[in-house]
């Protein structure tokens, strides 16, 4: 094995007795010093079903990473949930709480020197967060994904927390009886584990394992079972193997790597938001990859498997029809993916693949088959024009019309269309945009998951086109276009629009244009003032003069 940090330092006599003094009041012995000291980032928390469910994987990775010969060291890591926050100004600190995960890893970890480091997490931000931090520190490390909820089940039919959301505006609306919107909201979440369609959490670990950073088919197992703390488990063996290689994150986070990672969530018909975090990874791992990339590889990968919001199944059904694997296998066999990619296990994902049971069931229709895919190509469309040069995002699958113009209805704040939807205000043709909720402007960038899931519930998640500057749920289906950069804070084109103003969304040509000439606009530029923050100090503050755009990552540490 190769000899730690810490080892180091203590044969070079620099750290002697009151390092060894202080290690052994937490549980060192005299033949501890010479191990690997592994970092347990835990993010167990009650707040959440999320994260609810972490402490037992923590206690069994705890148990493996000592039977392996390596000294495991716990710390806590926060965690922000964002169904909980959504709709609320708590929901301002979701984006924000993936940066300070990051920065809570890289100094625990580094700050005591630590061999390397299995992180777990559970809600959406607790997985780019973890992922970061370990690109950042290059110190031998494993993502260890909480799980996913097991679906609901009201009346013969599957939840999720996205049903919830939906029967407000259903409710509202008159179009759902106050029995069924109780009895959805008493049944969307019975277990712990993330939320358990395709949305962001499921996304964002399911492209962990495809990143080669996670076990194979370990990302889609359900929270409460037992073989998801056996992969904790074998999680934590792995690490130590990895230590004993030297092998590190940026061996196995490539260009290569973030390709096949970008692959899957096309295929699998993930959550907006892997745009952002993959921009922000890449960033902290020093890969060139833009937000063109993104578009790039949408061109040439179908979507293939049938998974809400926008299709039927949830994650454990993907689960039971093999998951990740089989969706890489395929990628694979069809040319999609770089095989020769190295993975935590120190074999190729080639190689890793050979040894998972990795042929496609006939007797599912979870994962369909490759000539025969939902869509033929990816979901997540990068959008652009003059009322977003840099890019934009929107996923356009599930839509029965791919293009809107009609009139904007402008909104300085999700508070603000909140209101408009309740009363009903909000018409078909409509083109709703939401701004100053950017990384600057909010900040923090707000999921809009309280205004889609209203206008679905009323009927109008087809007729009713949404942009914004902020951003999307991974539960969020229909004509939106989050990430407008540049935002509205920082003097973007969305800042200049006006109640009325012709918008076209056109996901064919991906195009989002404002059908005003350009003399006009500038005009209107010329006597735009930009609003002053809405947190000059605390953490909100910091983020708000360090955060790049969103077509950036909405990352903290940009030097240019």
């Amino acid at each position: 094995m190769a000899e730690n940090w810490r080892s180091k330092l203590i044969t070079a006599g620099v750290a002697r007795s009151p390092n060894r003094a202080m290690l052994r009041a937490v549980g060192f012995g005299d033949g501890d010093f010479s191990k690997p000291i592994v970092g347990v980032a835990n993010a167990h928390s009650t707040m959440n079903p999320c994260n609810a469910g972490i402490q037992p994987l923590v206690d069994r990775a705890t148990a493996a990473l000592k039977k392996a010969g390596a000294m495991p060291q716990m710390f806590g890591v926060p965690t922000i949930t964002d169904g909980i926050g959504m709709g609320t100004d708590g929901m301002k600190y979701s984006l924000v709480s993936r940066e300070v995960i990051a920065d809570a890893i890289e100094c625990s970890v580094n700050g005591q020197l630590m061999d390397g480091v299995v992180t777990f997490g559970g809600c959406d931000k607790n997985m780019p967060g973890c992922m970061i931090a370990m690109a950042r520190m290059n110190v031998p490390g494993i993502f260890v994904y909480a799980g996913t909820i097991k679906p609901g089940r009201w009346k013969g039919e599957d939840l999720t927390i996205v049903s919830a959301f939906e029967a407000v505006g259903a409710f509202t609306a008159g179009k759902m009886s106050e029995e069924d919107f109780i009895g959805i909201e008493k049944n969307a979440c019975p277990t712990v584990g993330a939320c358990g369609g395709m949305y962001t959490a499921n996304t964002m670990s399911s492209s962990f394992e495809a990143l080669g950073m996670s076990l194979l088919g370990s990302s889609q197992i359900s929270s409460p079972d037992p073989e998801k703390a056996d992969s904790a488990a074998q999680s934590a063996e792995v690490l130590v193997q990895a230590i004993g290689r030297n092998l590190r994150p940026r061996d196995i986070i490539t260009r290569e790597s973030i390709e096949n990672a970008v692959s899957v969530i096309m295929a699998t018909g993930g959550s907006t938001n892997a745009v952002l975090h993959f921009l922000a990874i890449a960033s902290a791992a020093e890969v060139e990859w833009t937000i063109d990339d993104f578009e790039r590889v949408r061109r040439k990968v179908p979507v293939l498997c049938d998974l809400k919001p926008s299709g039927k199944y949830v994650a454990a059904d993907f689960h039971r029809a093999g998951g990740v694997p089989v969706v890489l296998k395929m990628l694979l066999d069809h040319g999609l993916l770089h095989g020769d990619c190295m993975t935590i296990t120190g074999r190729t994902m080639a190689e890793e693949l050979a040894l998972h049971p990795t042929t496609r069931r006939e007797d599912q229709d979870v994962i369909r088959a490759w000539d025969n895919p939902l869509y033929p190509d990816g979901h997540l469309a990068i959008l652009k024009g003059n009322l977003s040069p840099e890019g934009c995002v929107a996923k356009i699958t599930g839509l029965k019309q791919r293009h809107i113009t009609g009139p904007a209805r402008v909104f300085d704040s999700e508070n603000e269309v909140m209101e408009a939807i309740m009363a009903r205000k909000i018409n078909a043709g409509d083109v709703v945009v939401i701004r100053y909720e950017g990384p600057k402007g909010g900040p923090g960038m707000q999921e809009m998951l309280a205004p889609t899931g209203a206008l679905i519930g009323q009927g109008l998640g087809d007729s009713v086109g949404l942009i914004t500057d902020g951003r999307f749920s991974g539960g969020t289906w229909g004509m939106v276009v989050g990430h407008i950069s540049p935002e509205a804070q920082v003097g973007g084109p969305i800042a200049f629009v006006h109640e009325g103003d012709s918008i076209t969304i056109d996901a064919d040509r991906l195009l989002i244009q404002l059908n005003v000439d350009d003399a006009e606009i500038a005009r209107r530029k010329a006597a735009w003032t930009p609003p002053p923050p809405r947190f000059t100090k605390g953490l909100m503050g910091k983020f708000y003069r360090l955060v790049s755009t969103a077509s950036r990552g909405a990352v903290t540490d940009r030097t240019e």
